[in-house]
């Protein structure tokens, strides 16, 4: 087997992209996401939490509670980012 050449090395043996395990989750949740609807209901869920601002005379728990929330949103977007950008 020959080395790579030039920035060949930098890509890897999967060409880029990283390999993914068997039980991660992250190629279920880009496939969920993957379509029209899905497209949709992130759209929602961004619109819900991470684009959603509370007035000044909101409570320490409404804060949590949103915060929360957009934790949960976060890390499913990220889970579909990382599912779109691994191969099986």
């Amino acid at each position: 087997m020959s080395e790579p050449a030039g920035w060949d090395w930098f890509a890897g043996p999967g060409g880029g992209r990283p390999s993914v395990a068997a039980d991660d989750p992250a190629p279920a949740f880009a496939r969920c996401f993957a379509g029209p609807d899905g497209a949709r209901v992130l759209a929602v869920l961004r619109a819900m939490t991470l684009e959603r601002a509370l007035g000044p005379d909101a409570t320490d728990a409404a804060l949590r509670h949103l915060e929360g929330q957009r934790q949960l949103v976060a890390t499913i977007l990220a889970l579909a980012a990382r599912g779109r950008d691994v191969q099986r």
